[in-house]
C-alpha cells in the first residue's frame, strides 16, 4: 500500500515500510561502508546507527545535523547522494537500490546479514522490490518533496487511520453477554450479585482502602470485622477446606500478619502468622504455607535477625511443590528462563496483575545485573501493555505497585543519561498517582531523594547533598548510611566515613545484600588510596570484582574494573591498566551511566598518556588520548560536572603542550582558568582521583 510517499509492506509477518527519511538512512550507511572514516568517527557514528534506525523520522534539516556532529565529511556525502536522486531522474533512485546489496555481501561488513543494519537492509530492500513502477515514482516525488521542502512528513495517510481506529474501536466493544435465564432479569441478577458481594467483602475492602492512605487503626479495624463476618458466616466452625469459608479464614490471619509487620508491630505479627500457619497445616494449604513463610522470613529480616535457613527451607518447600519461588538462588540465564516460563502462563490466561508484577520484577532484575537498555525495554513495556482492566470511563488501573516501581526504574534511568528534565515530568506523574499518604508513596520519595543526592554530588554540591542523607536514612537506613560516607568522604573526613564503612559491611554480610556489599568494598578502597597506599587496596578490589561475576552484577564488575585499572595506573604499570580498562569499555558505553562513561574515558586517556610518556615511538597513543578527552568533556558537560571538567581541561592542555600544539593549549589552559576561578575550590590533585 503506498500513501503520502510512504510505502506499507508485510516483510516476514512485520509491518515495515519505506520512507524518504529511511533512504537517507541507507544512504548514511552506504557512506559509511564506500568511504574512509577515522576510528574516533567511526565509533561516533556506529553509536548513531540503531537510534536512527528504530528511532521516528527525522526532517532532512535534523538528519543532517545528527550525523554532522559525529562526521561532517559523511554528513556532506550523504547529502551530496541524495540531492543526485532528487534533483536527478528516476533512474537515480533505482540505481542507488541496485548497489545497495554490493558493498554488503562481505562476511566481515558491519551490515552482514545477521546484523541490525543487514536486517534493516533486507527489509527496506525486500519492501521497495515489492513496488508497482506506479508506487516506485510516487515514492520519488515523495523524495524530492523531502529533500527541498526539508520538512516533516505526513508518514501516516488520514484513510489508514481513520481506518485503524475503526478496526479498533469495533475490537474494543465488548459482545453483549447473553440474558439470564431464570425468573430474574439481567439488571436484577446482577443487583442481587453485587448486594452479596458488598455484603460480604465490604469490611476487606475498607481494609485495603484503609491500608491505601496508611490509617492503621481502620484498616485493623476492618480486618478484624472481616474475621468475625467469616467466623458467623462458617459451616460448623471448622476452619479448613479449599473454598470458601476456611481458605478465607488463613488467608485473612495472613492478610493481618502482613498489616503487622508493615508498620512495624513484630510481636502481633508473629502471633497473627503462627495463626495463619496452624490453619494452613490443618488444611493442608502448601501454597498458603509458602505465602506463610516468605512473610515470616521478611519478619526475622526486618527485626535483623539471621534469615538465611528460613530462605533455604522457603526455596526447598518451593521446588518441592513447583511453586514460583523455586527460582531463588539460580544463576542469571535460569532465573530468566524460569520467569519466561512463568510469563507464558500469565499471558495465556490473561493474568493481568500477575503480568505487571512479573514485567517490574524482570526491570528490576535488569537493572540489578546492569543492564540499563533491557530494563528500559521492560519498563517501557509495562507501561504501555494494552490487557490493562479499564476502570471508569477508559480510564488504566495504573496505580499498583509494580507501575510505582516501573516509574521509579525509568526516573532513575534517565537521570543517570542527564535527561533531568524527562526524570521531573516522571516524579511530578508519581506525585500525582501516588499521593504522599498512599502506601506505595514511599517508592518515589526515595528514588526522588536518591537522583537528588546523585546530581547534587555530581555537580560538586555537596552543601546540598548532605541535607538529604537524613531524608533517605528516613526511608531506607542502608542507603542513607551508604551516603552519608559518601558525603564524608567526598568532605576528606575520611576516618568517619571508614568507620561508617565498616558497620554497614558488617549490617550488608549479615542480610545477604550483595549489592551494597560490594558498594562499600569499592568505597573502602577509594579511602585506602589515600590513607594506606594503592597497594593495599588491590585485594579488597579483587574481591569486590569476584563477588560481582559470582553474582553477575554487570555494571558493579565494571565498577570494580574501573578501580582496578585506576590502581594499576597509579602503581605504574599503565599498559596492564589500559588492558584491565578495555573489558569494562564496552558494557559501560553500552549500558552505564553518563558519569561513568565520562569517568571511564578519562581513565583511558589517562593510561593513553601515560603509555605514550611522550615518546617519538609513542606519540600514536597521545594522538588517541585527545580525541578520548574531548569525548569525555562531552559527558561531563552533560552532567553540569565542573570538576570533573576542570581535571580534562587541565589534561588537554598538558597534552597539547606536549604535542606542541601551542593554541590548543591555550585554550583549554583558559577554559581550566575560567573553571578553578569558578568554582572557588583548591583542585584535588588529577592524579588521586578516579
Amino acid at each position: 500500500m503506498m500513501t503520502n510517499g510512504v510505502v506499507h509492506a508485510n516483510v516476514f509477518g512485520i509491518k515495515d515500510w519505506v520512507t524518504p527519511y529511511k533512504i537517507s538512512v541507507l544512504a548514511l550507511l552506504y557512506e559509511m561502508t564506500a568511504s574512509k572514516i577515522t576510528l574516533p568517527e567511526r565509533r561516533r557514528l556506529n553509536k548513531l546507527i540503531l537510534p536512527l534506525q528504530q528511532g521516528p523520522d527525522l526532517t532532512l534539516g535534523q538528519f543532517l545535523q545528527t550525523v554532522e556532529e559525529c562526521c561532517s565529511q559523511t554528513a556532506y556525502a550523504v547529502k551530496l547522494r541524495l540531492h543526485e536522486m532528487a534533483d536527478g531522474e528516476l533512474k537515480d533512485m533505482e540505481y542507488f537500490f541496485s548497489t545497495l546489496p554490493t558493498p554488503f555481501t562481505a562476511f566481515d561488513s558491519e551490515a552482514y546479514k545477521t546484523s541490525v543494519v543487514g536486517l534493516f537492509m533486507r527489509h527496506m530492500l525486500l519492501a521497495y522490490n515489492k513496488l508497482s513502477f506506479s508506487q516506485v515514482y510516487k515514492l520519488y516525488r515523495s523524495l524530492q518533496h523531502y529533500y527541498h521542502n526539508d520538512s516533516d512528513m505526513d508518514l501516516t495517510s488520514t484513510e489508514d487511520t481513520v481506518g485503524d481506529r475503526v478496526d479498533k474501536e469495533e475490537m474494543d466493544t465488548p459482545l453483549h453477554e447473553s440474558e439470564l435465564r431464570g425468573p430474574l432479569s439481567q439488571k436484577q441478577a446482577e443487583y442481587f450479585l453485587a448486594r452479596q458481594v458488598s455484603v460480604d467483602i465490604e469490611h476487606y475492602l475498607n481494609y485495603l482502602n484503609s491500608m491505601r492512605v496508611q490509617d492503621i487503626f481502620l484498616s485493623a479495624h476492618s480486618l478484624l470485622h472481616y474475621f468475625d463476618r467469616l467466623i458467623l458466616s462458617g459451616n460448623e466452625g471448622k476452619s479448613n477446606g479449599d473454598e470458601g469459608y476456611g481458605r478465607s479464614l488463613r488467608y485473612a490471619a495472613l492478610n493481618l500478619a502482613s498489616l503487622h509487620c508493615r508498620f512495624g508491630h513484630y510481636r502481633q505479627a508473629d502471633l497473627a502468622l503462627q495463626e495463619a500457619i496452624r490453619i494452613a497445616q490443618e488444611s493442608n494449604d502448601h501454597v498458603c504455607l509458602q505465602h506463610c513463610l516468605s512473610w515470616l522470613y521478611t519478619l526475622e529480616q526486618m527485626k535483623g535477625s539471621d534469615s538465611t535457613v528460613l530462605t533455604e527451607d522457603s526455596v526447598k518447600m518451593a521446588a518441592h511443590f513447583c511453586l514460583p519461588g523455586a527460582t531463588q538462588g539460580k544463576t542469571a540465564h535460569k532465573l530468566m528462563d524460569a520467569l519466561k516460563d512463568t510469563d507464558i502462563l500469565h499471558w495465556k490466561h490473561s493474568l493481568s496483575e500477575l503480568i505487571e508484577i512479573s514485567l517490574a520484577q524482570t526491570t528490576s532484575i535488569w537493572r540489578m545485573y546492569g543492564k540499563s537498555t533491557m530494563a528500559l525495554q521492560q519498563g517501557q513495556l509495562l507501561l504501555n501493555i494494552s490487557s490493562l482492566e479499564p476502570v471508569n470511563f477508559g480510564v488504566q488501573q495504573n496505580n499498583t505497585e509494580a507501575f510505582a516501581v516501573a516509574l521509579c526504574h525509568l526516573a532513575e534511568l534517565h537521570a543517570e543519561q542527564g535527561l533531568y528534565s524527562a526524570v521531573s515530568e516522571i516524579i511530578q506523574h508519581l506525585k500525582e498517582q501516588f499521593p504522599p499518604h498512599t502506601q506505595h508513596a514511599k517508592l518515589w520519595m526515595l528514588c526522588d531523594l536518591k537522583i537528588q543526592f546523585e546530581r547534587h554530588m555530581n555537580e560538586g554540591k555537596y552543601h546540598l547533598a548532605e541535607p538529604l542523607v537524613t531524608a533517605i536514612s528516613a526511608l531506607n537506613k542502608t542507603e542513607g548510611l551508604y551516603r552519608k560516607a559518601q558525603v564524608l568522604k567526598a568532605l576528606n573526613r575520611s576516618t568517619e566515613a571508614y568507620r561508617i564503612l565498616q558497620q554497614l559491611q558488617v549490617h550488608c554480610e549479615k542480610t545477604k545484600c550483595t549489592e551494597m556489599v560490594i558498594r562499600v568494598m569499592l568505597s573502602t578502597a577509594e579511602l585506602h588510596w589515600e590513607s594506606s597506599g594503592f597497594s593495599t587496596a588491590l585485594p579488597l578490589l579483587l574481591q569486590a570484582l569476584a563477588l560481582a561475576r559470582q553474582h553477575h552484577l554487570q555494571s558493579l564488575a565494571s565498577e570494580a574494573i574501573l578501580h582496578l585499572a585506576f590502581t594499576q595506573l597509579m602503581l605504574g604499570v599503565p599498559e596492564q591498566a589500559l588492558t584491565v580498562l578495555h573489558e569494562a569499555i564496552e558494557p559501560v558505553l553500552a549500558h552505564g551511566a553518563v558519569m561513568d562513561k565520562g569517568r571511564t574515558m578519562l581513565l583511558a586517556a589517562r593510561c593513553q598518556m601515560a603509555v605514550a610518556g611522550f615518546r617519538p615511538n609513542r606519540q600514536g597513543q597521545a594522538v588517541l588520548a585527545v580525541d578520548t578527552l574531548n569525548e569525555a568533556a562531552a559527558y561531563f558537560s552533560k552532567l553540569n560536572c565542573k570538576e570533573r571538567l576542570r581535571d580534562v581541561h587541565y589534561l588537554q592542555a598538558q597534552l597539547h603542550h606536549a604535542l606542541g600544539q601551542t593554541l590548543q593549549r591555550n585554550k583549554s589552559a583558559m577554559l581550566f582558568r575560567l573553571l578553578d576561578q569558578e568554582l572557588q575550590s583548591p583542585a584535588p590533585p588529577v592524579s588521586m582521583q578516579l
